[in-house]
């Protein structure tokens, strides 16, 4: 059994027992979440898929950390002119464990 989820603007395909990293939650370390947003839930072969969401369909998971992603550079420049930018990022991510997907 899978589902399809949408958080953050993004989407995730999860089974039970999964670990996925999403955009930053607000949710204390060790508590639970409930993803309401399933676009498709496949049970045994049997496809639901919502318009645009499944009706009564939820996935709930653990919280079980908070965190940065890899430092990326942003430059900026522009040729001949001497304009030189340069700035760096680290996205915060949720890591979360899949552990129920309800319809």
């Amino acid at each position: 059994m899978y589902a399809i989820i949408e958080t953050g603007g993004k989407q995730y395909k999860v089974q039970e027992g999964d670990v996925i990293f999403v955009d930053r939650l607000d949710s204390e370390e060790n508590s639970t979440v409930s993803f309401d947003k399933v676009l498709a839930v496949s049970d045994e072969g049997n496809m639901s898929f919502g318009t645009p969401y499944v009706e009564g369909a939820s996935v709930s998971g653990k919280v079980i950390g908070h965190g940065k992603g890899k430092k990326i550079i942003v430059f900026k420049y522009k040729p001949k002119k001497g304009y030189r930018r340069k700035q760096g990022h680290r996205q915060p991510y949720t890591k979360v464990q899949i552990e129920k997907i309800s319809l």
